[in-house]
């Protein structure tokens, strides 16, 4: 293998990996993350030989301060600092990698490299950047190596540095070698990432990450929209969102039955609206937001041992609403990295039942939703004052969707039979279909009823919210997520911005019912719509899992996490001494935790400083000068020549240090010194010798001793007198 190429694409290997994991992290525009790949490829298909070229000299000077230049301009008109900064470092890798000259270059692009997964690690980092980081740690050692290598081999060679034979050091033929770089050094290279690994590792668990906020200074991470959870809602849009595969919340119930569904149709409640305009769903009601600590919620009261947990993971969402699961009566957080600048993390409720979180909107929240049982009355009466809000109804609303309202609800006698008929109408005689026509139209409601009679959940949930008030049902609409798919690796429901969902909830004069949910879609459409077999959802279901993981014990790793971490190994290791019955009589003392860790500590420190005392420096060791000896004949022709230098000094001709022996001699012959020939022959003999493994015959020594003492006892001649001087 050759040195240069290997050192080229080790080198490449670690720009592009810091280029990708800044990219991922950053989460740059679009077009920026096109440009910056594009640049990527094309700077890494740029040949060596183009290095010297003109124009990638001119590029190298130019582009750097050009770029600069831009970056400014862009943060006075007022764009992030940080993305202004991280956009910089990336294109700044991508034109010293296409403009490269030399190792001093190579060394350059792997300090931006490295800077890049500083900027990751800032950042928070997802599964992508975890993934280009072990890269990183295995490529890194051997791209060190090779590039102290290679700026040796040039740094010699403008120092005017010679080879054994005298001849000035070829650094084209040096990264032609195929004997520089084998197998082994690129194992051995490799192979120093384990241990990198796992130091970094322990240092990572016993010193958690806290407070990177701080660097971040609270920027937030810039994540997809969700839409149908803001305080208006056009009608189609959750449709349109039905089609999104980005996973927006994981949750998990327990003790359910094993093998557990594939698909779990849990109504995640969001955001709900008392006010239709014809054509979209608003609050009429901007209260503030009210309530809640930074340990959780109650929202109905304190949770009871025997009320149903749900745990959910929500992924950053705009704006930051928290979901619900039905009869939730209290909420409380779980275990999470806070920032130490900004707000505390809470929980509020809002107006219409909603609740939203604050304080950590770049990472999402992980809380646990505590489910009444179905035996608990959890009323929410109505006041008299707000009925009217839920039964006003639009201007200019068509008169035959009243006439087909009381046509459904009409021959029932309760107000509860009344709303179901409703339901039962529009889930039996309407088809379910995200594509439907009626979204465009000035009456999209009226031509759902009685044209199209086709539509997504919104086009039902709404026909029955404003049916129930034309019957005198007070009604609102709600959004939210309908369930989600069973993830086989993370043991959790994967819930899909795919899987946004509208119903209704009606308020029944009833001391018992109060607020009841109805569901008009038909049941093709309120259900989780993802795949749940084939090869594609297998490995979908193992990069999520993974991701969630790296989130949750990684981006999430915090002081709480560390504790509960060295937790779990106390009850393990206690759980091991009662397993095999050393918690018990003479063993108990001995087996205790930090009695073993003690021990096992001066185990360490004895080893160690044993390892100390028997390795002996190497000037020291027994065969130290003998290993270093050179072979008899090598060292009597060293010493011949260290005679001739010494003789040549006695007439000012003294070698400099710099200077090799042949390029020495080679100048004497150029400037025509009398003792040049000399001087040339034995050191052409020494090089022989020394280098050529040509021996050296006892005759051989005596003329070279005699030729040296003749160049001692050398006089110059006299100069020439001139007549009459």
């Amino acid at each position: 293998m050759r040195f240069g190429l290997v050192h080229r694409i080790m080198t490449d290997a670690l720009a592009a990996l810091g280029v990708i994991a800044v990219v991922n992290t950053a989460s740059m525009p679009p077009w920026t993350t096109a440009f910056v790949l594009v640049g990527l490829a094309l700077a890494l298909a740029v040949p060596e030989s183009w290095q010297n070229r003109p124009s990638l000299r001119h590029l190298s000077t130019i582009g750097p301060l050009t770029l600069f230049v831009v970056q400014i301009v862009r943060f006075l008109a007022g764009h992030p600092a940080l993305d202004i900064a991280i956009e910089f470092a990336a294109i700044l890798q991508i034109i010293r990698m296409a403009t490269r000259r030399g190792a001093a270059h190579d060394q350059q692009i792997i300090v931006l490299a490295l800077l890049h997964f500083v900027a990751g690690t800032v950042l928070g980092g997802g599964l992508s950047y975890g993934l280009c980081f072990v890269g990183f740690l295995i490529v890194a050692p051997g791209a060190l190596v090779l590039s102290h290598l290679r700026r040796e081999v040039e740094g010699n060679y403008r120092q005017g540095a010679r080879d054994r034979t005298g001849l000035p050091v070829d650094v084209p033929r040096i990264l032609r070698s195929r004997r520089v770089v084998g197998r082994g050094f690129l194992a051995t290279t490799c192979l120093l990432s384990v241990p990198i690994f796992l130091f970094t590792a322990a240092l990572f668990v016993m010193f958690p990450r806290v407070g990177l906020s701080l660097l971040l200074l609270n920027h937030p991470r810039s994540s997809g929209r969700m839409i149908g959870f803001s305080d208006r809602v056009d009608l189609g849009e959750v449709g349109i969102l039905r089609n999104d595969p980005a996973i927006a919340l994981r949750f998990d119930v327990p003790d359910l039955p094993e093998p557990r569904p594939t698909k779990l149709t849990l109504r995640l409640r969001g955001a709900a609206f008392d006010r239709y305009d014809g054509r979209a769903w608003n609050r009429t009601q901007k209260e503030r937001p009210h309530g809640g600590d930074s340990t959780g919620l109650d929202l109905v009261r304190n949770p009871k041992e025997q009320d149903r947990k749900v745990s959910i993971d929500l992924e950053p969402i705009d704006p930051a609403v928290v979901f619900l699961p039905p009869r939730t009566i209290a909420l409380r957080l779980r275990t999470q990295q806070q920032a130490l600048l900004g707000d505390p993390l809470l929980m509020t409720k809002g107006p219409e039942g909603e609740v939203r979180y604050s304080g950590s909107e770049s990472s999402g929240i992980r809380y646990d939703a505590y489910i009444a049982g179905d035996r608990d009355q959890l009323t929410e009466t109505l006041p008299q004052q707000d009925r009217g809000r839920y039964l006003d109804m639009p201007q200019g609303m068509p008169a035959r969707i009243a006439e087909l309202a009381h046509e459904w609800a009409d021959a029932q006698p309760t107000p509860y039979l009344k709303a179901k008929a409703i339901e039962d109408h529009l889930k039996r005689d309407y088809r379910y279909d995200t594509s439907s026509p009626s979204g465009g139209k000035p009456q999209p409601v009226d031509h759902f009823l009685f044209d199209s009679r086709r539509g997504h959940c919104e086009f039902f949930s709404t026909a029955m919210a404003l049916m129930l008030r034309e019957v005198g049902i007070p009604s609102r609409n709600v959004t939210g997520f309908v369930g989600g798919t069973y993830n086989r690796f993370g043991h959790y429901y994967a819930v899909r911005q795919g899987d946004a969902h509208s119903w209704v909830e009606a308020y029944i004069d009833d001391p018992i019912r109060g607020w009841v949910t109805f569901d008009p879609t038909p049941t093709s459409g309120a259900q989780p719509l993802q795949e749940t077999s084939g090869a594609y959802v297998y490995l979908r279901d193992l990069i999520e899992a993974l991701s969630q993981r790296w989130n949750r014990y990684i981006i999430g790793y915090d002081l709480k996490t560390q504790i509960h971490l060295f937790e779990d190994v106390s009850r393990g290791y206690e759980k091991l001494r009662v397993k095999t019955h050393t918690n018990t009589g003479a063993m108990e003392r001995i087996t205790r935790g930090p009695v073993v860790a003690g021990v096992l500590l001066t185990f360490a420190l004895v080893g160690y400083v044993g390892w100390k005392r028997r390795r002996k420096p190497q000037s020291e060791a027994p065969d130290a000068k003998d290993a270093h000896k050179l072979d008899p004949k090598l060292e009597a022709a060293s010493t011949l020549y260290r005679n001739l230098e010494a003789a040549l000094a006695l007439h000012g001709l003294a070698r400099p240090a710099s200077l090799p022996p042949l390029r020495y001699a080679e100048e004497l012959l150029a400037k025509a010194h009398p003792l040049a020939d000399d001087v040339m022959a034995l050191t052409s003999r020494y090089i022989e010798v020394r280098f050529g493994g040509v021996a050296m015959s006892a005759e051989d020594e005596r003329d070279f001793e005699r030729r040296i003492k003749d160049i001692r006892t050398h006089r110059p001649p006299r100069p020439t007198e001139h007549p009459g001087a």
